[in-house]
């Protein structure tokens, strides 16, 4: 999905599992607390709020509005207009350190553009030229200087959603123009950031749901070069209802079969209402989806059309979320 003008096998699953995975199942939503109380630790809960650092300070208004919930996944995005942005340009990555830092159990989650220009449009012969560029190589200082930025302002930990959406029709930095030149330069981006010297990121590859321009499983780059099996998965087609989404080839059932399968969490990086308005239903469903199969982290988009704090317009998908995260501990403020 477009930011807002920035610019700049597990072996056994659980029977609430086992029942989401069944097409027809009815959910109830997750008791409150189990995705963002002291019962949930396991689970990192995060919102995209703001790409600078107004999304620090609005983290702990949502918190506060959560009753006390505590926000462990901090989520932003490099602006992908120049090469000097996705090398870490943008002094609000020091905020962002700042707050990861000041716990030991914070995530910090950074989608990282794989090509300048990333939302320009570009022709897929131009995309092909600019991938095979980068598998050659061209692109690595880049990436390494990124890196360099990261692990010296104290963030070597950071969660890199590299390349995000790349099965879709969108980006720059896109696969469906050349998938092996694709592969390949992701592989070199991962060289390229590990060789740096205290560097311990991990690498998120995270498709949009379905199959859109290609099926994300022909992108796949290889286990030694991704961490994590993220999804961004919003409330639109394809996929009609909830079911749809889960069963829809490569959908939600099977980002989680592909997962196990090569031994890997998973995380939804993006998620929200979108096409059917304030939709309680697929707001209940999501949450108890994501309370069944316990990523890693996942972070809800919250501005209008898709959020719930922030966005006015889905007041009864915004209660939904409120109860199911809210804290115990509190009362919202």
């Amino acid at each position: 999905m477009s930011r807002p003008s920035r610019r700049p096998v597990r072996a056994a699953v659980s029977l609430l599992a086992a029942c989401l995975l069944a097409v027809g199942c009815s959910v109830q939503v997750p008791p409150r607390g189990a995705l963002g109380g002291s019962a949930g630790r396991t689970v990192a809960v995060g919102a995209y709020l703001h790409y600078g650092s107004p999304g620090v300070d609005r983290m702990r208004e949502l918190s506060r509005w959560l009753g006390g919930t505590e926000l462990r996944a901090g989520h932003t995005y490099l602006p992908g207009d120049s090469w000097a942005n996705i090398e870490g340009a943008p002094e609000s990555l020091r905020t962002w350190a700042r707050w990861r830092r000041a716990k030991a159990d914070r995530l910090f989650v950074l989608n990282v553009p794989m090509l300048e220009h990333n939302e320009s449009g570009a022709p897929d012969a131009r995309v092909a030229e600019l991938l095979r560029a980068g598998a050659r190589g061209e692109y690595d200082r880049h990436f390494r200087r990124l890196a360099q930025r990261l692990v010296g302002i104290g963030v070597p930990d950071t969660i890199l959603v590299l390349g995000w959406e790349m099965n879709g029709f969108q980006y720059t930095g896109r696969c469906r123009p050349d998938a092996e030149h694709w592969k390949q330069y992701w592989r070199r981006i991962v060289a390229a950031m590990r060789s740096v010297p205290g560097a311990r990121f991990r690498f998120d590859f995270a498709p949009n749901r379905g199959i859109d321009a290609i099926a994300w499983t022909r992108c796949y780059p290889g286990d030694d070069v991704v961490d994590i099996i993220g999804m961004d998965s919003y409330d639109q087609p394809p996929g009609e209802s909830f079911d749809d989404q889960i069963a829809q080839p490569y959908g939600l059932r099977q980002q989680v079969a592909f997962a196990n399968a090569h031994r890997k969490r998973i995380s939804y990086p993006e998620w929200g209402l979108f096409r059917n308005g304030d939709d309680p239903e697929y707001m209940r469903r999501m949450l108890a989806w994501i309370a069944a199969q316990k990523p890693l982290y996942h972070s809800i988009t919250d501005y209008c059309p898709h959020g719930v704090w922030q966005c006015h317009e889905n007041p009864r998908s915004a209660r939904v979320f409120r109860d199911a995260l809210r804290s115990g501990r509190g009362r919202p403020r």
